[in-house]
Order: structure tokens, then C-alpha cells, then sequence
């Protein structure tokens, strides 16, 4: 062998390399993405769509007086919930309440049957107690009147009413009254319980 032929055989390996790296690089490892395309809209896509933007922004205003109205009204029934730090301290306060009504009606109600809480949502909840007492049927009647009658949001869930022995023709009564409060107020129920 001869340089010249040697030299002409490194060449041409040389070269098929180069060509191989090549169509390696550009050819089957080449990226693969789009390319950017430049948006097509035309002029009077872009008006329509200026239009309706417009017209959202116009409604804003009202939309924003209506947000507030419904916050405030909102509020203002919001007034109504008992409100304290803990479900025991809203039982608290609903017993008080329904001792306070009963002793004003002539009813001696003492002691607690039950006493529980639920959550109605997310946002909200209820507390409910349940007390026993004998009265006569006009003092329940004006019981239950006085507490529709009160400033917190306070309804009847139940109410048992059997006859009584007595000779003043009383009735034996047992009555569980609930109030809503915020849904934190509740403890969360965890496991099989919670379904």
C-alpha cells in the first residue's frame, strides 16, 4: 500500500463519518416540536372580542352592588346565630336561653335530657338540647310563642307532651330546641362515622 491510497481510504472513512453524524443529528435526532405559529386572527375577530369584553366590563358595576346587598343581607341574618368559641359554650347559651323563657312563663325546668351538635354544611351547624318538665298546656303554648318571640334564630326539633297524674290536669313534656351557629363551632367526624 501506498500513502496516496492510504490517505484516500482515511478520506473517504473520514467523509462517510461526517455524513453519518450528519443525518444522525438532523435526521433522526432532530427536534421534534412545532414550530411557533403566528395567530390568524383577523380585525374583526378581535373587534367581536373587544365587544364582549366591554360589555362584561360594563356589567361590574351591578354585579358588584349585588355582591354587597347579598353580603348584607347575609349579615343581617348571620345576627340571628348564636354566637360563641365552642359547641359547649352555644349549648350553654341555648340552655340558658330556654331556662330563662321557661322561668318567665311559670315553668320549672331543671336539669338537661341531651344535649348535641351537627353540621348542616360547610359553613354552618347546629346545636340542639333537650329538657323535661310538667306544666300546664297554656304555659307550654306560651312557652313555645316565647321562644319564636326571641332575638336568636331558636326552633322546636321536638317535642314529646304525655298527660300527666295531677289533679291541675298538667302535662309532662319533653322538649329539644336547636339553634344554628358556624360550622367550626362542630367537630368534624372522622372514620366510618363521618359517612
Amino acid at each position: 500500500m501506498t500513502t496516496g491510497t492510504i490517505d484516500r481510504k482515511s478520506l473517504l472513512l473520514l467523509l462517510g463519518s461526517v455524513a453519518a453524524i450528519l443525518i444522525l443529528r438532523f435526521g433522526v435526532f432532530a427536534d421534534r416540536t412545532a414550530p411557533v405559529v403566528e395567530s390568524v386572527d383577523s380585525i374583526p375577530v378581535a373587534e367581536q372580542r373587544l365587544a364582549h369584553l366591554r360589555e362584561v366590563a360594563a356589567t361590574l358595576p351591578a354585579r358588584q352592588t349585588l355582591l354587597q346587598a347579598a353580603q348584607a343581607e347575609l349579615a343581617t341574618r348571620e345576627k340571628t346565630m348564636l354566637k360563641a368559641d365552642t359547641m359547649q359554650q352555644a349549648q350553654a347559651q341555648l340552655l340558658d336561653m330556654l331556662q330563662a323563657v321557661a322561668r318567665a312563663n311559670g315553668i320549672d325546668s331543671h336539669g338537661v335530657e341531651r344535649m348535641d351538635g351537627r353540621a348542616i354544611d360547610a359553613d354552618y351547624g347546629e346545636v340542639s338540647v333537650e329538657v323535661s318538665f310538667t306544666c300546664g298546656i297554656e304555659q307550654l303554648v306560651n312557652l313555645l310563642a316565647a321562644l319564636g318571640d326571641q332575638p336568636q334564630l331558636v326552633a322546636t326539633e321536638e317535642i314529646r307532651v304525655n298527660h300527666g297524674n295531677d289533679k291541675k290536669k298538667n302535662v309532662q313534656v319533653r322538649l329539644m330546641v336547636a339553634a344554628p351557629v358556624v360550622g367550626k363551632l362542630i367537630p368534624k367526624k372522622k372514620g366510618l362515622a363521618a359517612f
